[in-house]
């Protein structure tokens, strides 16, 4: 998708953040923007940062862990700006402690956010950029915790994982409709993840994952990146249609590590008497997202 201008853009967890910094991205670029988000004060209070920089923009109330409200959400869209070409799914939590201190209900939360609601944000978008004929993009916000685990964030790390699988496939399922898919990868970034509590009710939160791994992580938010340095990134990656979107370079040599242990088990696997008599399969059918851009 190269041209921005006069089109629509759906974004989640848009009233702070990537969020807010992506639809003001895209509403430069010309794009009507629909802002999502599950607080209402927050939402107007963006809406009317974004209306002053005379951006076209509306909100609406959602929460993506609920698939009727996104269902709700993309029906307001199409009712006040009449199409949508790119969506971003970028609404996320992140909660973690060590092993055996996490309770199920903070798995399920972290699962229901980052995991199933960019689950139903794809789902309930794709046939609506589809059916217009022009087009489109759909972004899905993850991490470098999506390629590298961290310890005490396993339930963050788990759900950012599933989101760079889903779109690799949702890639590959979507190209012949004309819909690129992208999974945005960043490292530490100025954002309020590390609070993401304070939207859950009192007798829900999880207060214990250790302090001073809590203050590490604040502190890493608090000197992370610009969210409109990454933002620029975005548009630069849907105009390519790059499938992965990388913000931190310099966390390249994290992945290189995990890579080469993984190939290293690999050769090892190759070596091992007990697979001496394994026949391989014959794969070729299988598409693989590392042939895309």
């Amino acid at each position: 998708m190269k041209d921005f201008a006069g089109k629509v853009a759906f974004v989640t967890g848009g009233s702070a953040g990537i969020g807010y910094a992506v639809a003001e991205a895209l509403g430069r670029q010309g794009m009507h923007v629909m802002i999502a988000g599950i607080n209402e004060k927050n939402l107007d209070a963006a809406l009317e940062r974004l209306l002053a920089h005379h951006i076209s923009a509306d909100r609406v109330q959602c929460d993506v862990a609920n698939r009727s409200s996104v269902q709700a959400a993309a029906l307001k869209t199409i009712e006040v700006f009449g199409k949508v070409h790119v969506v971003c799914n970028n609404a996320g939590v992140g909660t973690g402690g060590s092993i055996g201190d996490v309770a199920t209900k903070d798995w399920e939360w972290v699962i229901s956010v980052n995991l199933m609601g960019v689950v139903h944000g794809t789902e309930i978008f794709a046939p609506l950029l589809a059916q217009h004929g022009e087009g489109g993009h759909i972004v899905n916000v993850s991490s470098m915790a999506g390629l590298v685990a961290i310890p005490t964030s396993e339930p963050y790390c788990a759900t950012k994982f599933a989101v760079v699988a889903m779109s690799e496939g949702w890639r590959l399922q979507l190209a012949a409709k004309g819909i690129g898919v992208s999974v945005l990868c960043p490292g530490f970034v100025r954002t309020n993840i590390g609070d993401s509590e304070r939207n859950r009710p009192p007798q829900d939160r999880n207060e214990r994952r250790a302090p001073e791994m809590r203050a590490m992580m604040n502190k890493l938010l608090d000197e992370g990146m610009n969210p409109a340095m990454l933002a620029d990134r975005v548009i630069e990656a849907i105009r390519d249609d790059e499938l992965y979107i990388f913000t931190h370079p310099e966390l390249k040599q994290m992945l290189e590590g995990r890579f080469q242990a993984i190939l290293a088990a690999m050769d090892k696997a190759a070596r091992s008497p007990a697979l001496k008599d394994h026949k391989p399969q014959d794969l070729s059918g299988f598409a693989s997202p590392a042939v895309t851009k």
